[in-house]
């Protein structure tokens, strides 16, 4: 067994290859062979927003506050909240963040295929993230 206490891992700004905005993360756990799975805490601020991106083996978000978006390349805007569940299948391209005028926080939950978790694409442009939200 290993646990990690509160507080005893700082908060990261992830790289900004791969974000727009005011980002924090949060380790959960990045489990050791033979388990796959890695997870975190991340946090948003208004505005704030993933490139686009896929997962090999699909991801899971789970919003613990405030108000985000999500899409899946081709589809809508969706709108997503606390207490919201949200299940990316693999290889779907797609990005998450905040909402524009509000913060939002979910956790993140992925399992890694041959030690790669995330593949990272272009960056949301303002036109594609300014959308209307549906769907």
């Amino acid at each position: 067994m290993d646990i990690h206490l509160a507080g005893s891992r700082p908060s990261i700004r992830p790289p900004e290859d791969y974000f727009t905005g005011t980002v924090w993360q949060d380790p959960i756990v990045a489990t050791p062979a033979p388990a796959h799975l890695v997870s975190a805490r991340v946090a948003f601020e208004p505005g704030a927003r993933t490139a686009w991106h896929t997962h090999p083996l699909g991801q899971t978000l789970y919003v613990i506050y405030g108000v985000g978006r999500a899409q899946t390349k081709g589809g809508p805007i969706r709108e997503i909240r606390a207490g919201d569940t949200v299940w990316i299948p693999p290889g779907e391209k797609h990005w998450h963040g905040a909402s524009p005028k509000n913060a939002m926080a979910h956790i993140a939950m992925q399992e890694s295929l041959e030690g790669s978790h995330v593949t990272w694409m272009e960056k949301v442009t303002d036109e594609e993230y300014a959308g209307p939200v549906g769907g």
